[in-house]
């Protein structure tokens, strides 16, 4: 076994010897002086030991400069079903909590507001809440830190309210909920509590984790205590950002302003952005020449979890598109030409692959993307057919591939779960027994997505099993093509010695492995080096035929000897 000395293996650790000997210590291995000798195994236990403790260290200087850095506002986004408040929730916050500090009280709808606390600020992202999620999910950046989803309390969970769960489950941000119209006669919170604890979220008030506040966005009722839930949850989840680096954010929401020209709201994440700043949103560039605040005024700068309306792009930039800060104009055009020219190359290539998108596709793209999981979004006829189809899926995830069911709900599939289709890796619709309008299958063919329906439901499982198995490792095995009989032992000018074969069954193939047998017994076990009939290069010969062979690291052939070809072969897991 190889050995290395402690000086030298210190050296390749970049440490001082003296360094390495406390490691040593540590870890209990003897040694006479940084002169001794560590075995292979030994050597490879203190790399693992330096490295983890390296890794712990740079962990805890990047927590303790993270923990340095000053607190940020939260930014939440206000999600559920239709009529069941968001808006009224939104405008009752915006009057109440934001227009009182406004000159005349005319709140500038910027698609973003911050709101007053005792406590701090809190920033309420006004735009379509799936959008606030899945469009920057696209880009790797996340927009919200929490998520407020509305329930009404005379109506209940609904479809869009288990769309708007899943939506914020796939973002990776807390969720709330707001238990709203509790000034209803007909308000029920217990029943909507009992309905939320069906959808796995155990409320604090029957010992579970998950805060539920009643309000009235009416009336303004239990609207401080959701306030004061948001900052408790901001307090334990620590947001704080650097406003001194290099700038960063969003676009929340971008208008064509028939006097203004290109007009953005620009959420800032890190970094502070100035009037005079050039910036860039995917491939639309401009330079600051004001920012206005959500209060209407106007302002020279803006730091993280500032959200402002920007006047100074080119072009009207996408909502959803990450902002980066650039140094000048010349930056600027340059970078944006580039992805310019990228995104027309890419956009060609889309319309192509969404022309011939189908399953095979998809199972295609699984594999290439190296992510073993499968995720799904179900559609079906009834409660009955949804739980049964989510019974039997629930056994056919393995230990290698993991199977995520984004959203299951009744009734067609939605523009929704199209968009969380879109923004999610390897996931496809299933729809059982429903079947989509036309106009919806022709979106997810625009979008890329799959969107299959079903009859059966075993078509559907089946079709589910293809997307796991497809993402399982192959097993190998060795099966044996065939054999060749040693009839004569040529001696080659350079010493090698080559072996004239009959082969008796099966063929030789010219990258077989194969294996020496003499008496029944393995004598070696290698690759052919070359496979000749009448000196010519071939690359098999079956049965019936003579040629000669010669091995890669064994030429102590004897006259009766047999070569058995082996070939490794592929077996797909079921």
């Amino acid at each position: 076994m190889a050995k290395v000395r402690i000086y030298q293996l210190a050296r390749e650790l970049g440490m001082d010897s003296k360094e390495l000997l406390e490691v040593l210590d540590e870890m209990g291995v003897e040694y006479k002086s940084h002169a001794s000798t560590l075995d292979e195994e030994t050597a490879e236990a203190v790399r693992e030991l330096v490295y983890e403790q390296r890794e712990e260290a740079r962990k805890k200087a990047e927590e303790e400069r993270r923990k340095a850095l000053p607190k940020r506002s939260p930014v939440v986004v206000v999600m559920g079903h239709v009529d069941h408040g968001k808006t009224t929730l939104l405008d009752y916050l915006r009057k109440s909590k934001v227009a009182e500090r406004e000159a005349g009280g005319i709140t500038q709808h910027i698609g973003a507001f911050e709101v007053e606390t005792p406590q701090g600020k809190v920033v309420f992202i006004d735009t379509p809440g799936h959008e606030a999620f899945t469009t920057i999910r696209e880009r790797g950046a996340k927009v919200a830190d929490i998520a407020v989803v509305v329930v009404a309390a005379d109506d209940g969970v609904m479809p869009q309210t288990k769309e708007a769960i899943a939506h914020a489950k796939a973002a990776g941000v807390p969720i709330l909920f707001a238990i709203n119209k509790i000034d209803l006669p007909t308000a029920n919170v217990d029943q909507v509590m009992q309905q939320l604890m069906q959808e796995g979220f155990v409320p604090e008030a029957y010992g579970g984790e998950t805060i539920v506040v009643p309000i009235s966005a009416k009336t303004g009722q239990g609207v401080d205590d959701l306030l004061e839930m948001i900052l408790l949850v901001a307090e334990m989840e620590d947001f704080r950002a650097d406003p001194a680096a290099e700038p960063r954010g969003v676009i929340l929401e971008s208008k064509m302003d028939k006097k203004a020209g290109p007009l953005a709201t620009l959420l800032v994440q890190q970094g502070t952005f100035k009037v005079g700043d050039y910036l860039l949103a995917d491939d639309v560039w401009g330079k600051i020449r004001a920012l206005t605040d959500s209060a209407g005024r106007q302002v020279k700068e803006a730091g993280p979890g500032k959200p402002v309306q920007v006047l100074g792009f080119r072009e009207v930039p996408p909502a959803g598109t990450a902002v980066e800060w650039v140094p000048d104009e010349a930056v600027a055009k340059e970078i944006a030409e580039e992805r310019k020219e990228e995104k027309r190359e890419r956009e060609l290539k889309e319309r192509q692959a969404a022309r011939a998108k189908n399953l095979a596709d998809l199972l295609r793209q699984m594999q290439e993307s190296g992510k073993k999981e499968v995720n799904l979004i179900l559609r079906a006829d009834t409660q009955g057919s949804l739980e049964a189809i989510k019974g039997i899926l629930a056994r056919e995830q393995t230990d290698e591939v993991k199977l995520n069911i984004l959203h299951a709900d009744l009734g067609v599939p939605t523009e929704g779960d199209i968009l969380l289709a879109s923004t999610t890796d390897n996931a496809a619709i299933f729809a059982f027994n429903v079947n989509p309008p036309g106009s919806l299958k022709k979106k997810a063919e625009q979008k890329g997505v799959v969107l299959k329906t079903f009859r059966v439901i075993y078509d559907l499982i089946d079709e589910v099993k293809k997307l796991v198995e497809m993402q399982l490792e192959p097993e190998y095995k060795e099966e044996v093509i065939g054999h060749a009989e040693v009839r004569a032992v040529f001696k080659l000018p350079k010493g090698a010695r080559v072996a004239g074969c009959y082969v008796t069954d099966g063929k030789i193939t010219r990258n077989a492995e194969v294996r020496v047998l003499r008496g029944g017994e393995e004598l070696w076990r290698g690759r052919i080096e070359s496979l000749k009939r009448f000196k010519e290069d071939v690359r098999e010969v079956p049965a019936g035929y003579e040629c000669g062979i010669k091995l890669a690291g064994f030429d102590d052939f004897e006259v009766g000897d047999v070569l058995e070809a082996l070939e490794v072969v592929e077996v797909p897991r079921a």
